[in-house]
């Protein structure tokens, strides 16, 4: 079998680019798409050429389905194909409900939810013509919970929305060999936050840690694998229980 072939939206920071990496280890080539990181990206590229794999930095705004067209064709130019879409675009922000703007809620679906559905209907025609496909998504620890979130709703609403979308997903390409599951991350370590903040969130853990990028990974690479070839419309909450 040629070598696979990744695209991750949201690659050059944080989850994505840790995914990126590995995926780069075990001979995945990988394209990261980012936004505004380009120098964060370029430097994950590097990583993943360390290890040996090819790697590809595309800056698009995967908010715009024009963009969205632009991406995918350029890493089917590059590389022929796109075997697994790892969508791990999704900025956030927290306001107070009434101090949201039709701006700012539409920003956070359209970075969140919009993406995914414009990525997955350009990568699965594909997908079904080879008979094999993985699409990864992310939503958030408790999104499938559907509560009261005043300080971060249009957010959270997005990610409730990504795990309808990927139910929906999955049974649409579930007799094509596609699998398209969610990962629902609680707190993850990413490098942004200082120690006492990490210390004062692992308080409300049960497992007592804040969990790292690895940790993440973990779970995507299970997905991506082929061991995973039966798991489809599935939510994995990586969160060290916190969120329930």
């Amino acid at each position: 079998m040629s070598t696979r072939v990744a695209l991750i939206p949201g690659g050059a920071k944080g989850i994505g680019r840790r995914i990126g990496v590995d995926l780069a280890r075990r001979g995945w080539s990988v394209a990261l798409a980012y936004r505004t990181s380009r120098e964060a990206a370029e430097e994950a590229v590097r990583e993943i050429e360390a290890a040996g794999a090819h790697g590809l930095a595309l800056g698009a705004d995967v908010s715009v389905f024009a963009e969205c067209e632009r991406l995918v064709k350029a890493v089917a130019d590059w590389q022929g194909r796109v075997d697994a879409l790892v969508n791990c675009a999704g900025p956030f922000h927290r306001v107070d409900i009434f101090s949201e703007t039709p701006e700012g809620w539409r920003e956070m679906f359209a970075n969140n939810l919009d993406c995914l559905f414009y990525l997955a209907r350009l990568v699965a025609p594909g997908m079904i013509e080879r008979q094999w496909g993985r699409i990864i998504a992310f939503s958030m620890s408790n999104a499938d919970r559907l509560v009261a979130q005043p300080q971060l709703t249009a957010h959270y609403l997005a990610k409730a929305g990504v795990l309808g979308l990927v139910r929906t997903l999955s049974k649409a390409l579930a007799r094509h060999r596609v699998t398209v599951n969610a990962i629902s991350p609680g707190f993850i370590d990413s490098g942004s936050m200082g120690e006492e903040e990490l210390k004062a969130m692992a308080r409300n853990i049960p497992a007592g840690y804040v969990g790292s990028t690895a940790d993440a990974a973990g779970a995507a690479l299970y997905l991506l694998s082929d061991e995973a070839a039966y798991v489809t419309g599935a939510n994995i909450p990586v969160s060290g229980g916190w969120g329930w």
